[in-house]
């Protein structure tokens, strides 16, 4: 720890002193069961060369193997980095490990813990202690990638803790779009996932984050998640979560600093077995032209609960936010809770709300399975259309591509 620079000497005496703090939201954890030690992992050159169930795995979380369309990719394997680069003719944007990048740019510490606290909870807290690795993606000013970067992180040891740190930085005017995928080996249904991912959006870039959730019965998933976005910045972050998990908690920020700045969340869940889901976005509007919008579609079937939380403060006058969340029943086990909060802090904000909880339709039923559809048939259908990602502000092929990776996440647990 001496040879660390003072900076991060400090945040990790920061989070020592948050180690026992519970977080505020969701079922508390015990992190000490979990293995913090692991064996290297060897790097790989292409994702391609990776086992053929590693692959499969990634698949069905948005990773192509064969990088087809995609502008560069980062694969982490419990705490090792096993593959980093940007593809060939590809200018603009880097990519690697966070180990690397804390070696390589010592102004980093302008960017470490600013957009989510260190000692917010004791996860937070366990991230700086036990950071293993996490990825660090920046586009230079002016570069407008049309393919998107991906990203896997993967489990693929018995009862692991993984913690990884993610920067990501838009420069001015740039434009990046992002495909992470975080799942598990077939073989692992133990084990806690810990991800903490901070975004800086500088003037006039735009960052589209897409993150795939692919879990087990007993896997525990805490990520926190901040976004900075200044003048004239956008921020579109999509979440997709369909197999069951033992719990997971998550409440990203974004924080609207700069005039005319967006931020677009937009989230479907399908909970399943007993899994215990409390997820929401929070916007936080703190200059003029500031914009918000914050989307959740909630299915939850067998015993499962789902809290859907939604969060927009307005700071600023002339600033506008919209939080839309609806919930479907599929069982008389099954919970889905709301819970919209709209914080006008001036005159001059406007806020709006709309959230709606409830069960299939008996005339949808009705309609389809006189059309020849048996019941599980139609249940399917309505299910699929309900949860399909019509995700607005984005390029033509990334909306295709982003439905076609929703799709098939879909036909393996729907």
């Amino acid at each position: 720890m001496s040879k660390l620079p003072k900076w991060r000497r400090e945040s990790i005496k920061r989070a020592e002193a948050a180690k026992e703090k519970r977080a505020k939201i969701g079922p508390d954890v015990d992190i000490d069961k979990f293995k913090r030690e692991e064996p290297n992992h060897p790097t790989v050159s292409a994702p391609a060369e990776l086992p053929q169930e590693i692959q499969e795995a990634a698949k069905v979380v948005g990773i192509d193997s064969n990088e087809a369309m995609r502008s560069g990719t980062f694969f982490q394997c419990d705490h090792s980095v096993i593959v980093a680069r940007t593809h060939k003719g590809i200018p603009g944007v880097e990519i690697m490990g966070m180990n690397q990048a804390l070696m390589k740019y010592d102004w980093l510490a302008d960017y470490w813990w600013k957009a989510v606290p260190v000692d917010m909870d004791k996860y937070t807290a366990m991230a700086e202690i036990n950071q293993t690795q996490g990825y660090f993606i920046r586009t230079e000013p002016g570069a407008r990638l049309t393919l998107p970067v991906q990203a896997c992180l993967f489990m693929g040891s018995y009862g692991i803790l993984q913690c990884p740190h993610n920067v990501i930085i838009a420069e001015e005017d740039s434009e990046l779009h992002i495909i992470t995928g975080c799942t598990i080996h077939p073989s692992v249904d133990f084990g806690m996932h810990i991800g903490v991912s901070e975004f800086y959006i500088k003037k006039g870039a735009t960052i589209t984050f897409t993150m795939i959730h692919g879990w087990a019965p007993k896997i525990e998933v805490r990520p926190r998640t901040g976004a900075i976005i200044e003048r004239g910045g956008t921020f579109l972050s999509n979440y997709v979560c369909f197999r069951p998990v033992k719990t997971l908690q998550m409440y990203p920020v974004a924080y609207c600093l700069g005039d005319d700045s967006k931020a677009r969340y937009h989230t479907l869940i399908y909970g399943c077995k007993d899994s215990f889901i409390d997820v929401g976005n929070r916007a936080v509007l703190k200059a003029g032209g500031a914009k918000a919008e914050v989307t959740a579609r909630a299915i939850a079937r067998d015993s499962s609960q789902i809290i859907a939380r939604g969060h927009l403060v307005g700071e600023c006058p002339e600033t506008r936010a919209h939080l839309d969340c609806r919930g479907l029943l599929l069982s008389k086990e099954a919970r889905i809770h709301a819970i919209p909060e709209l914080e006008g802090k001036v005159e001059g904000c406007d806020l709006s709300h709309e959230a709606a909880v409830g069960k299939i339709e008996e005339e949808q039923l009705c309609y389809l399975m006189s059309r020849g559809l048996n019941e599980e048939q139609a249940t399917s259908l309505i299910v699929r259309g309900f949860l399909d990602p019509e995700i607005p502000g984005l390029p033509d092929h990334l909306k295709r591509e982003i439905r076609r990776i929703v799709q098939l996440t879909a036909e393996k647990v729907l």
